[in-house]
């Protein structure tokens, strides 16, 4: 048997026997409204909210903060993108867009974080290489905490989970913070009804 063949199966063997897992209680929820919660610590780290009344709003929206010639990669169908998406798409295609348009599963009320799946990135490149991400969130699909987020099912079948919150930024030893160094320059999470439809007066704010 060689070295490394040895060396895995003494390894191996050596194995305390299996034991079920601790339970680990749920610590008190903080309690308060959860979409003021989520919104105060978004914005603590750096993202905003905005409240889309439709579909539609959101694409005006997108034009009126990064401009009319903006280039969009959009994973949900309520905005049209100007690049088109799918399984297939090379991840480093998208490198020159501008804004990436995703829907969060859920929103975590008490770090402000959003989470995604392969299924809501399509390609998993477009939450970490366009230069802003737009997040549609459902605000019936906010949970208390992070506790929360490992008893979902969706968490335990996924292939690939992320927990985003606000933009990615990063600060030099003279304390100087950085957006977008290693991810998005800004993150703008939109509320918006799972299913909305355009057609609905425009109502952008908090």
């Amino acid at each position: 048997m060689a070295t490394r063949e040895a060396f895995l199966a003494k390894v191996k063997a050596a194995q305390p026997a299996a034991r079920p897992r601790p339970e680990v209680p749920l610590f008190a929820s903080a309690g308060g409204d959860l979409r003021a919660r989520f919104t105060a610590a978004l914005e603590g780290m750096g993202g905003n909210c905005l409240l889309a009344a439709c579909a539609a709003d959101v694409q005006l929206l997108i034009e009126e903060r990064f401009g009319a010639d903006t280039s969009i990669c959009s994973a949900v169908p309520e905005v049209a993108g100007t690049r088109s998406l799918s399984a297939d798409t090379p991840p480093a295609s998208l490198e020159d867009i501008d804004v990436g348009v995703v829907r969060a599963r859920f929103g975590v009320a008490e770090t402000g974080s959003v989470w995604f799946s392969e299924q809501e990135y399509v390609v998993n490149a477009l939450g970490y290489i366009v230069q802003h991400l737009v997040v549609l969130l459902d605000p019936a699909q906010l949970i208390d905490g992070l506790q929360d987020v490992y008893r979902r099912p969706d968490f335990q079948s996924a292939r690939y989970a992320a927990l985003v919150t606000g933009p990615s930024a990063t600060a030099d030893i003279e304390g100087v913070l950085i957006r977008g160094a290693q991810g998005v320059r800004s993150l703008t999470v939109v509320w918006l009804t799972e299913g909305e439809q355009a057609g609905a007066a425009r109502s952008f704010g908090v």
